[in-house]
């Protein structure tokens, strides 16, 4: 993807959202700051540990990053925590 495929996708993203499909089908939009759980060790981050998600944003290879205290970490070392 160029930069300016990369832009025109960008004007319809929010770095403050994500739409998530729950376990049972249910399409939902979450807002920044939400909750993840840290399944792997990762920077200064622990297994096991809830962190809240600052932002999300994406990589030139349309990878998800979440922002947490600052810092970027790819998206796949968490689990979502959605409250009912």
């Amino acid at each position: 993807m160029d930069d300016k495929q990369l832009a025109d996708l960008l004007k319809y993203c929010s770095p403050k959202q994500l739409y998530i499909v729950t376990w049972n089908n249910i399409l939902k939009l979450l807002f920044c700051p939400f909750k993840v759980l840290v399944l792997t060790d990762i920077g200064t981050l622990k297994k096991g540990q809830i962190v809240w998600v600052e932002e999300v944003k994406i990589t030139q290879e349309l990878k998800t990053v979440y922002i947490i205290k600052g810092q970027g970490y790819y998206y796949n070392y968490f689990d979502i925590k959605v409250d009912n």
